[in-house]
């Protein structure tokens, strides 16, 4: 028996006002653009230092202490710290022993400034190199002797700080962020292993690491996304009064540290 086609069903019925799929938009965050004036400063006048260094020992020799002059009087010595001669807790940052010493910490004073002063600013970033470089050397005057030059402290400073920024901005960065954080930490586990040999200051470098590490913890910017997609910017929330904290914080405590060393002779 014949059947009308009409009374069959449509096997491909058309829906009535289809749902339009949804397309994803890439979205562009627009990042910090600061040009990175202090740390190329802080190369600058590094090297002039270690030029004059070398300068002092080819012109008046070395000093009776076997070193060069500028060395003498701005190296990390107990005896002279315990004179009241405290600048030598910050200068031997600028201070460096050998053409490979000076180029290897130049090198890594550029790799990490470059970044972290995009995003920490002029100020902030200024205030991290030295207060790693304060904690580094107040450390090694509290348990190494002899004598110790170079800007290893505050590079260890800025690993830290490193590490600190990516884990507080995780939720900004996603896996880049979990990479960045492993390849510091592989970084200060190596160096600290080498750290162990004869003649290598590793207390300026656990010195530095938790100076740096303390400031970004309390001061280190936090970045929030802000705009409308796909064009957005970074907000740091972190506020003014955090980072006085975050640097008075570190301050105080090595330097309560070292007023402990110089007034008990020893820990």
């Amino acid at each position: 028996m014949n059947q009308n086609p009409a009374s069959l069903p449509d096997p491909s019925p058309v829906p009535q006002n289809p749902e339009p799929i949804p397309t994803r938009q890439p979205t562009y965050i627009r990042m910090p653009s600061t040009q990175p004036t202090v740390t190329y400063a802080l190369i600058g006048i590094t090297v002039v230092v270690y030029i004059l260094q070398m300068l002092s020992a080819a012109l008046l020799g070395d000093s009776p202490y076997g070193i060069d002059w500028l060395t003498l009087y701005g190296a990390r010595i107990n005896d002279a710290i315990y004179a009241g001669e405290w600048w030598r807790l910050i200068t031997p940052v600028f201070l460096h022993g050998s053409v490979t010493h000076i180029f290897f910490n130049m090198y890594a004073l550029f790799s990490l400034g470059t970044f972290l002063e995009r995003h920490f600013g002029h100020g902030r970033f200024l205030m991290l190199y030295f207060l790693g470089a304060f904690a580094g050397n107040v450390l090694s005057f509290l348990f190494t002797d002899g004598y110790s030059v170079g800007a290893s402290t505050a590079v260890f400073g800025l690993v830290a700080a490193e590490v600190v920024f990516f884990y507080q901005n995780r939720g900004l960065f996603g896996s880049y962020a979990r990479q960045a954080i492993g390849n510091a930490i592989f970084i200060i586990a190596i160096n600290l292993f080498i750290g162990l040999a004869p003649n290598i200051d590793n207390w300026g470098h656990i010195g530095g690491l938790l100076g740096g590490a303390m400031f970004a913890w309390f001061a280190g910017p936090r970045w929030t996304a802000i705009g409308i997609p796909p064009e957005m910017s970074l907000n740091d929330e972190r506020e003014g009064r955090e980072i006085f904290t975050g640097a008075a914080l570190v301050a105080l405590l090595f330097g309560a540290l070292a007023i402990w060393r110089l007034f008990s002779g020893t820990v």
